[in-house]
């Protein structure tokens, strides 16, 4: 029975993710598997890769073939990496200790690299937004720059209103005793 390691779909509409798993070439796409290997979610920045190493392994020595994107998940993940120094010590290249070194030095590196890409990313988010607030502070200094005369004409406007206002009220005042002293007079004849 040819066996394949390749990606089984999940997740819904737009946001895929993936199981991988050993399954029958002749099994469907999303249809019965031998094994699930681990999960592939490519929806974060950098993609999470949960995998099962030594059973890949084990399944790569067992012949199985990666479909060419379960190949680069696995090369990614470091399995590659693992079988070929396993088929170093089958031929007596290194010894086992040796190998598991040199996995160790390519995990941490790997490990470093991926870190590095997670530091970068969140330091270009953090410039992003810091020259995103800096083109919000420039539009309101503009809007407020806008409007300030604008203010400045509505408080002349009021300022005058206020002072045409309190004028009418002097003169009316003013006008108003004038008038009611003849009245008063008038009032004060008529008794005698």
């Amino acid at each position: 029975m040819p066996v394949k390691i390749r990606l089984q779909r999940h997740g819904k509409k737009g946001k895929p993710f993936y199981w991988v798993v050993a399954a029958d070439v002749r099994a469907k796409r999303d249809g019965k598997y031998l094994e699930k290997l681990g999960t592939y979610n490519p929806n974060t920045n950098p993609a999470t890769i949960n995998l099962d190493i030594d059973g890949s392994v084990k399944w790569l020595q067992n012949g199985a073939q990666p479909t060419d994107t379960a190949r680069a998940i696995l090369s990614y993940s470091g399995v590659m990496m693992k079988h070929h120094l396993a088929v170093g010590v089958r031929k007596g290249a290194m010894t086992e200790e040796q190998a598991e070194e040199k996995f160790k030095a390519w995990l941490e590196e790997k490990e470093q690299k991926i870190q590095d890409k997670k530091d970068g990313l969140s330091k270009a988010e953090s410039e992003a937004r810091a020259k995103a607030l800096e083109a919000e502070k420039e539009v309101s200094a503009k809007r407020a720059a806008a409007a300030l005369p604008e203010e400045e004409v509505a408080e002349e406007e009021a300022a005058e209103e206020t002072t045409e206002a309190a004028t009418e009220e002097t003169t009316a005042e003013a006008e108003a005793p004038a008038e009611e002293a003849p009245a008063a007079e008038e009032a004060a004849k008529e008794e005698e």
